[in-house]
């Protein structure tokens, strides 16, 4: 019997056309839910951005990539970066007049470069915001994810600057920042599997991207989007409609999940 089931967001829980959530995809996660079976948002999102989850009733939250988890009021795990490598990217961007997102439990950025295309595209194609985000009040605060908007040519600079750090481009115009190589979603699935005291086996995931080849593949049954990439269905277990078709509850009903 399968006990939890952890969820990407963008292109899965949300749709690949327009990042709305399809009706029955809601109703699948009240079934779900219903049903006493453990409903986790695993996302590159910061946390202040799941909003729209919590009121379907889940409390579980995989952010930053994996660098924040939160049941209910309890944060479980966080990789927080260190003041000094915040401070020195965010003046090293300003120089170079870079924007630079900051993840704390909220989502603000550096109001460098805020009216260049480039990047309000890159938020509204990630995030699906539609203006500049406010300016981050206290670079101080815990981070636990940076992003820098910059393309190959122009990330470089950054690349040769912090050699220690890891650099995931994970948009063609946004690049996770990292100083703790081994935050992914994976090692995050396996923080909040501990926590609940529930076996691999029994969990369930599903998403779209490459980045979600790790955790499909390490659970009980994974489950690839219609609308995800071909190798991540060649390794799925299951794979699914597309996410805008409502594959999410196609798949549960199919496998006999609710």
């Amino acid at each position: 019997m399968y006990k939890v089931v952890f969820f990407d967001v963008d292109g899965t829980l949300l749709s690949e056309i327009d990042r709305s959530m399809h009706e029955s995809t809601k109703e699948a996660i009240r079934r779900l839910i219903d049903k006493g079976i453990h409903v986790v948002v695993t996302t590159g999102r910061p946390y202040s951005l799941c909003s729209q989850f919590k009121e379907l009733g889940i409390n579980t939250f995989i952010s930053a990539n994996g660098a924040h988890i939160k049941c209910g009021k309890e944060v479980i795990h966080k990789s927080v970066l260190s003041s000094e490598i915040v401070h020195d990217i965010s003046n090293f961007a300003e120089l170079h007049g870079h924007s630079v997102s900051y993840f704390t439990e909220e989502f603000a950025m550096n109001n460098i470069a805020s009216k260049d295309e480039r990047v309000m595209r890159a938020l509204n194609e990630t995030l699906n915001l539609e203006r500049y985000p406010d300016k981050v009040r206290n670079l101080s605060d815990e981070m636990y994810c940076i992003c820098l908007y910059a393309d190959d040519t122009e990330a470089q600079k950054f690349i040769e600057r912090y050699p220690a750090l890891t650099f995931e481009r994970f948009h063609g115009y946004v690049i996770n920042v990292l100083e703790d190589s081994k935050v992914s979603k994976l090692t995050a699935i396996q923080k909040v599997l501990e926590h609940l005291n529930i076996s691999k086996l029994e969990a369930i995931a599903f998403g779209d991207g490459g980045n979600d080849i790790e955790m499909l593949q390490y659970v009980g049954l994974g489950v690839a989007m219609g609308n995800g990439g071909e190798e991540l269905k060649r390794r799925a277990d299951f794979v699914t409609t597309k996410a805008s078709e409502g594959g999410i509850s196609y798949a549960l009903k199919k496998l006999r999940i609710i």
